[in-house]
């Protein structure tokens, strides 16, 4: 009776979808299954409109996955599946789960502290300030050290003590990047070599580490951040063989990590929380990331507009490739996300998920891009409390209860607009040309 029970416990603990998931071979690289959109009812008739869309905002190469076969790949000008391109600091993910792989082999563990691998004095701070750091506050980006200067300098002058760790959270590249001097001192193997053989092998991804400045880079083709997408979403597993065995690691890196922050995990942003920060401020902004996209999604984001997505509940993996979206430059291309998912919706003839949140679907802002004059349109019976235009490093630029601004006086770039209504907050995010 015991080995009945413990049988069908096994048989649970299983996720579903894994029985039906499809694997590409890890061998040949150019085979992959595919699935037609009609096959899914899909709305034909939309996919040119999103094709249209991504080739207006500089796209190289788009791909989404269904249980793991392709439904629609394209790539745009003279890119083709067999180009590489940067992933920015979509390319952080990867590092998260190299990190939960060394930490399942047993060369470190989380919690220890940074110093233990990278001496004491890799920061400024002074010891006791600085042996607080540990990984997992690398991981979380809430290792305390200042990040109003160069975010990308690992250099110990460039970093100093702002809070003790865990207490604040700011996104900066520094801590995150020197994860990566972590693990090789643990696995005692480069960076590239810990990546071939821990992942690689056995995905059949391909892909390079470029030093670039302090900044440490990974470059792929498109195909290769699909399967990184796709085993992300089958939890951490490769047509059975396991890649990423330690579930409660894998489990908080794809939840919130702190309270801090909500919407990121373990250097994956999460959607579907009831607020988040971003870069470059210290603002907390209610509802969740991306309002058009399914709530369970978490996401790989770079510079320019890199995007991994992946939503289990629609069993779906999204991959963007390319240059910055109609020549604005983000770190984090929320807004650009967001747009995707609402063309998205509209070839799979589905509703925005925005309608959970009537607020985010019925207010317009327009035009955005704006050159000078932006108008909000609050629908009735709603009224308009007020409005507040911040930069991203969390100054107020101007306060209103008008129903039009004028942003000709700001520089080209991104803004938050914060408007307040009698029926609640929407925050928006603001392209000036």
């Amino acid at each position: 009776m015991k080995s009945i029970i413990t049988s069908m416990v096994l048989f649970l603990s299983v996720p579903i979808f894994a029985q039906s998931i499809y694997f590409p071979s890890k061998l040949q690289s150019s085979s992959w299954d595919t699935l037609s959109p009609q096959a899914l009812g899909w709305c034909l008739q939309e996919i040119d409109s999103l094709y249209q869309f991504l080739e207006t905002e500089n796209t190289k190469a788009f791909i989404v996955l269904i249980d793991g076969k392709i439904v629609l790949e394209k790539y745009f000008g003279t890119f083709t599946k067999d180009s590489s391109w940067y992933w920015a600091s979509a390319g952080k993910t990867v590092t998260a789960v190299l990190t939960g792989i060394a930490q399942q082999e047993g060369l470190l563990s989380i919690s220890d502290s940074t110093s233990k691998y990278l001496g004491q004095g890799w920061t400024s701070c002074t010891p006791v300030e600085e042996g607080k750091i540990s990984i997992w506050n690398q991981l979380t980006m809430t290792s305390g050290l200042d990040d109003s200067g160069n975010v990308d300098c690992t250099i110990d002058t460039c970093l100093n003590y702002k809070a003790d760790a865990g207490t604040r959270w700011a996104y900066h590249n520094a801590p995150y990047t020197l994860i990566e001097n972590v693990v090789e001192q643990a696995s005692n193997s480069s960076y590239q070599s810990f990546t071939n053989t821990r992942l690689f092998s056995k995905t059949g991804m391909q892909g390079l580490w470029l030093k670039i400045g302090f900044n440490n880079v990974f470059f792929s083709k498109a195909r290769s951040m699909a399967r990184f997408g796709l085993l992300i979403q089958a939890n951490g597993t490769w047509n059975g063989d396991s890649v990423l065995t330690d579930q409660t690691y894998y489990n908080d890196m794809i939840n919130s990590s702190q309270p801090i922050n909500p919407s990121y995990g373990y250097l994956w942003w999460l959607n579907g929380k009831s607020n988040f920060k971003l870069p470059s401020t210290q603002l907390t902004f209610p509802g969740p990331l991306f309002p058009d996209a399914p709530t369970d999604m978490i996401a790989a984001l770079g510079k320019n507009g890199q995007i991994v997505n992946i939503s289990k509940n629609k069993r779906m993996v999204m991959i963007r490739m390319g240059n910055p979206p109609s020549g604005a430059v983000f770190s984090v291309p929320t807004a650009f996300c967001n747009q995707i998912w609402q063309h998205l919706n509209h070839v799979m003839c589905a509703t925005s998920s925005a309608k959970e949140n009537p607020l985010i679907k019925e207010i317009s802002v327009f035009p955005n891009p704006t050159h000078s004059l932006l108008n909000i349109i609050i629908p009735s019976p709603m009224q308009l409390t007020e409005l507040t235009l911040y930069d991203l490093e969390g100054k107020e630029l101007l306060k209103s209860n008008d129903n039009q601004i004028n942003t000709h006086h700001l520089k080209n770039g991104l803004y938050l607009l914060r408007i307040v209504t009698s029926d609640g907050v929407v925050n928006k995010r603001i392209i000036k040309r």
